[in-house]
């Protein structure tokens, strides 16, 4: 990809990778919570990196980081789903596993996008 776009964004590209993980557990959820859990948890989890993917546009260094902040916030909303998810057998020990490693993966290069904004690498004010 000759252009620099969101894409190209580590922390992006985990939680791309996160949201297919988490659709791929839902398939398995119970019926009843199509419009419950299930919705909500996919959800949350693209707006991960749809709100990274928009703040990546943002000229200012505020408008970045409202939306990487917003990131943040779905992406403890799935932290939750995940554990409410164990809780009540819809995933079993390697599904768990499988998508806590995955959010935390996102989460420490969602943090590193961040402070990589805050300590103005290459950002307009």
């Amino acid at each position: 990809m000759g252009t620099f776009i969101f894409e190209n964004i580590v922390a992006w590209q985990k939680a791309h990778k996160f949201v297919l993980n988490v659709y791929e557990a839902t398939k398995l959820f119970p019926d009843e919570e199509r419009f419950g859990l299930t919705s909500q948890f996919r959800r949350a989890a693209i707006s991960i990196e749809a709100n990274i993917a928009e703040g990546y546009k943002k000229l200012s260094k505020a408008g970045k980081l409202r939306f990487m902040n917003i990131a943040q916030g779905s992406l403890e909303e799935c932290r939750d789903y995940i554990i409410l998810s164990r809780d009540l057998w819809y995933i079993d020990g390697a599904q768990f596993k499988t998508l806590y490693e995955s959010i935390e993966e996102a989460s420490k290069l969602l943090l590193g996008y961040c402070n990589g904004i805050i300590n103005n690498c290459g950002i307009r004010e």
